[in-house]
């Protein structure tokens, strides 16, 4: 079972306050309908049922079911916050490629063709981190201890300052993912929010707000500390990383390197009692809530669940898209599936990794005679999940050609499979790990490296570096730089939704001197991307309804 703090059995409450920011002027239209004025009536239940719609927003599409879409987009699918960012921050680089060419989202990505008119991608993601700063700013709105105390609930307030900490984390976390991909998104809080179209403040301002939100959370504030609440709940350690992410890339964003403060935060974290779990692979498997793996080491997870928190995104994407049919059978084979006869739900037949990033991987024994693993894993770098269809030269028209990756598998750490008997076996139940320790581990080496000349020199980070190659059963380096650091982050961190901002971080995502399949549209990929391809364009829709705002340049 997954942890007491299921968002979606608290759905029914939760309802109700979407619709509540959707038209807060609406009058029911009948006596049962939730208002403005009754939605927080049940007390403690219905606040927490308002956070839990703001916690579910990475993941869910709608308030009915996940074949239904909330945003006018034409697949709910594609719709989910989740599946799009990662699609945003991968497909437009080098960790994966897609054969589904006629989504132009897909082909506009990974070609970094896109332009001002919006795409799937670029839709689902903008609108959702707005809509759910609305939700964060209504629901900050909502819970003021005035309105706390006209309900008669003025003995909640204690409870809920925490609650409210919680949305706030959400809200910088929105806006950080705004930062990152848009540069410079309309901005609007609750305290600012007076019938006036929001307006943009800038990128720099956006990061020095964020980070000033943040450390508010950390020390002035009901922020609940790790341990104090149920995972995936978020807690003083998701701040925290959320802070040593963002301090990483400070200079990408502000034009101020950051370095000494992402080390700290980092060291932060990682002094607050999150482990490494022991074998990488539970880390992706259906059950990495209940062996405990996600509680160790993730520091804010991504819930899902075939039978209570279902989405055709997240990591039912991220597994039933891998695999052809041929794959999913041979690999269940394989690794010796206990029951049924594939490895994932489905075969979507989609996902395909270029050799060019395959090669980043220590790999023994590559043979491209057959199909099957195409290497020796007993020997391989464990954090390897390859399987080779027989043609090593990715075509992106071509099925059958390039590596697959089943890193998020449909396994469960006894080595059986969901039974395909179940109406639900199509949904994934692994949950997704936004941030977690190894994280950490990186970005504190990297920030040293980036302080002394490009070389790790502190002992403590070789120590991270170290467990983290001990677990994937591969040797450590004796010197460490900043480029083996950029490979063994695509190594770790694979298709968790870094690559981009890391090779934009590097100086390597618009330069021809770093080039991968596809880049640019050019097969080889040896051509340099425009500047401004960094960040995505402003939704014109947006642009076209708000007066106030102006599209970035180069769109």
């Amino acid at each position: 079972m997954k942890k007491i703090f299921r968002y979606t059995l608290l759905i029914a409450a939760s309802m109700s306050l979407c619709a509540c920011v959707q038209n807060l002027d609406t009058m029911p239209l009948n006596e049962t309908d939730y208002t403005e004025d009754n939605a927080y009536d049940a007390g403690e239940s219905a606040y927490l049922a308002g956070l839990a719609e703001i916690a579910s927003y990475y993941s869910f599409v709608s308030i009915n079911d996940p074949g239904s879409s909330d945003i006018s987009v034409k697949d709910a699918g594609q719709s989910e916050l989740l599946r799009q960012y990662i699609n945003l921050n991968e497909l437009s680089a080098d960790s994966f490629k897609c054969v589904w060419t006629g989504d132009s989202y897909v082909a506009e990505l990974q070609s970094d063709s896109w332009t001002e008119t919006e795409n799937a991608a670029t839709v689902a993601v903008y609108t959702r981190c707005m809509k759910g700063i609305t939700l964060v700013n209504e629901y900050l709105r909502q819970t003021e201890a005035d309105k706390l105390e006209a309900r008669g609930h003025g003995n909640l307030q204690s409870k809920v300052a925490g609650y409210r900490a919680e949305a706030r984390f959400h809200r910088a976390l929105f806006y950080y993912l705004l930062m990152d991909l848009y540069g410079n998104p309309p901005f609007a809080t609750a305290d600012n929010i007076t019938g006036e179209m929001p307006k943009q403040i800038g990128r720099a301002a956006l990061y020095e707000w964020i980070e000033k939100e943040c450390l508010d959370l950390l020390s002035g504030s009901d922020m609940p500390a790790k341990g104090e609440v149920v995972y995936p709940r978020p807690t003083k350690g998701s701040v925290e990383a959320l802070l040593a992410r963002m301090y990483l890339n400070a200079e990408v964003y502000t034009g101020t390197a950051q370095w000494q403060k992402a080390k700290d935060a980092a060291k932060a974290v990682i002094g607050m009692g999150y482990t490494l779990h022991s074998n990488y692979a539970e880390l992706f498997m259906q059950d990495n809530t209940e062996t405990g793996a996600a509680a160790e080491e993730f520091i804010f997870g991504i819930e899902y669940d075939k039978d209570h928190a279902q989405s055709w995104g997240g990591t039912t994407t991220l597994s039933s898209a891998a695999l052809s049919t041929g794959a999913n059978t041979n690999l269940a084979s394989l690794v010796g599936v206990t029951n049924g006869s594939m490895i994932m739900p489905e075969s979507w037949d989609g996902y395909h990794v270029a050799p060019d990033y395959v090669d980043r991987f220590e790999l023994k024994g590559v043979n491209w005679d057959k199909t099957g693993f195409g290497y020796n894993r007993e020997t391989s770098d464990k954090r390897a999940f390859f399987y080779n269809e027989g043609e090593p030269e990715f075509d992106v028209m071509t099925a059958k050609t390039g590596w697959r990756c089943w890193k998020f598998s449909g396994l469960y750490s006894d080595g059986r499979v969901v039974d395909q008997s179940l109406d639900t076996y199509k949904f994934s139940s692994c949950d997704f790990p936004f941030f977690r320790l190894a994280e950490m581990y990186l970005i504190y080496a990297e920030a040293d490296a980036r302080l002394n000349g490009g070389k790790v020199t502190d002992s403590e980070a070789m120590g991270y570096i170290k467990a983290l190659r001990d677990r994937a059963g591969v040797a450590t380096p004796e010197q460490i730089d900043l480029d083996w650091l950029l490979d063994e982050r695509a190594r770790e961190l694979m298709w968790e939704g870094h690559r981009r901002t890391d090779l934009i971080r590097y100086g390597y995502f618009t330069s021809a001197s770093f080039p991968w399949a596809g880049k640019g549209g050019v097969a080889n990929g040896k051509v340099a991307i425009p500047s401004y391809r960094t960040i995505y364009p402003i939704l014109m829709t947006d642009i076209n309804a708000n007066t106030n705002l102006k599209q970035n340049p180069g769109y």
